[in-house]
């Protein structure tokens, strides 16, 4: 495909034309577009998509519309199977510069279909097919970006094939010819109050101003370091005394699932279908502490201090153990863990925040902080909201209980990852395009 410059109409107003898919409540949105009250510019989200399979109430589609579209049912908002969508005999997704999402982590392995020349079909990894499906459609007018997040296992995976389902994501993005750089990111060590590490994918079609700038590189391990979109946003050092000679991706996705197995670093840069990856080490930013999220005491409701009969089994369940244990077979073993901080320590970022944090029911994996009264309590689901930086009452809504809106923060993102993200490709962007002459 010959590159092309970027249409006028692809744009809104100056701003780059943002879809958004598995929106969730709009993380990605609050991060490129920020609030009414906190307005940021050069981004426009013209499309989005949030449908939860598990569920027949649609919450989270409930309150991105609240929250971004006065509670109507606009025609840029569909809350339906996005697998369903991509497959209506007319595309109903607008023109657009920018994909963004937060896909599951799937099985993304693939098999031959029927005819092979109709391509491959994924078996399990549907939601990320659904992308690629997408981006095969749009064709001459694919987006130009893409920003993508999932775990940080995502490079490691699956277990017994190590690094094939982001060998295949790769690989096919390079048939795509897209360029991609990834990064994983804690966004404790970029200032931020919650320790959640995720896996961060940007990539940039042939076509685009990055793309040139990015084929211009001094190095790759210069753009991964310092000349990049994500290392200009998310400062890091390198110390690595070997730098790896570049590695090969093929073009058949079938062969890539059944034969590719390769170990990712946590981060890396593919250009063509040759990648290099490297370890990176964070310049970490000043602390942002769980404590500066805090509601006052008086202000926290009474149902989320934890009662004196339950905290025996608090103390156990955050304990360390080393318990005889018997399977369903009637296989004998020793259950071993480590212990967990109790009470939260509030000088320190908070640890991962996940879907099983509401509720009173005792957990290990729930927060629980230290009263000044001596009281132990549990976090309400404001204080969540602030340690993903969502807005307070976010995802405040009648009809929908604080047990489910942790389960929303469990599967949020921290915006302020995205907000910085979304700066640093703006900025190159634009740099990029007047670099080569093109409308920014």
């Amino acid at each position: 495909m010959k590159n092309s410059t970027t249409k006028s109409e692809d744009y809104q107003d100056g701003k780059l034309r943002v879809v958004e898919l598995f929106a969730g409540v709009g993380g990605f949105r609050l991060g490129l577009c920020g609030t009414k009250k906190r307005p940021l510019n050069g981004y426009s989200v013209v499309w989005a998509n949030q449908w939860e399979p598990s569920t027949q109430k649609q919450h989270a589609a409930d309150i991105y519309r609240a929250c971004f579209h006065g509670g109507k049912e606009p025609n840029a908002f569909f809350n339906e199977d996005i697998n369903k969508v991509v497959n209506l005999t007319k595309l109903p997704i607008p023109n657009h510069n920018l994909l963004v999402g937060g896909f599951p982590c799937q099985d993304y392995s693939v098999a031959r279909t029927l005819s092979h020349a109709a391509g491959i079909e994924g078996k399990k990894g549907i939601l990320w097919w659904a992308i690629h499906k997408i981006l095969e459609r749009k064709g001459t007018h694919s987006p130009e970006y893409l920003m993508l997040e999932n775990v940080d296992r995502l490079l490691k995976s699956p277990a017994k094939q190590r690094g094939r389902d982001f060998g295949i994501i790769l690989a096919s993005l390079a048939n795509l010819e897209y360029a991609v750089e990834w990064r994983v990111i804690n966004a404790a060590d970029y200032g931020m109050p919650q320790r959640r590490r995720r896996t961060f994918i940007l990539a940039y079609k042939n076509n685009s101003p990055i793309y040139r700038q990015l084929v211009k590189r001094r190095s790759d391990i210069a753009w991964l370091t310092k000349d990049g979109v994500i290392a200009k946003g998310f400062p890091v050092s390198y110390k690595e005394n070997r730098i790896r000679f570049k590695e090969e991706l093929g073009y058949e996705l079938t062969d890539t699932s059944d034969k590719f197995q390769y170990p990712f670093e946590n981060t890396g840069l593919m250009v063509g279908h040759s990648f290099i990856t490297i370890k990176t080490i964070p310049i970490q930013e000043k602390l942002n502490t769980l404590g500066s999220k805090l509601l006052a005491e008086n202000e926290v409701l009474e149902e989320y201090f934890i009662p004196e009969k339950d905290m025996k089994r608090w103390h156990y369940l955050k304990g360390a153990k080393r318990d005889k244990r018997t399977a369903k077979n009637g296989f004998e073993y020793e259950y071993k863990e480590g212990p967990v901080a109790f009470p939260d320590s509030p000088d320190k970022p908070s640890r991962t925040i996940i879907t099983g944090e509401g509720g009173s029911t005792p957990a290990r994996h729930k927060h629980v902080v230290l009263t000044k009264s001596g009281r132990y309590r549990r976090l309400m689901p404001i204080e969540l909201e602030r340690l993903s930086m969502f807005p307070d009452r976010h995802t405040e809504l009648p009809g929908i209980g604080d047990q489910k809106r942790a389960f929303f923060m469990g599967n949020a993102l921290v915006v302020g990852v995205i907000e910085k993200l979304g700066r640093s490709l703006l900025k190159q962007h634009r740099d990029a395009s007047k670099d080569f002459g093109q409308r920014t």
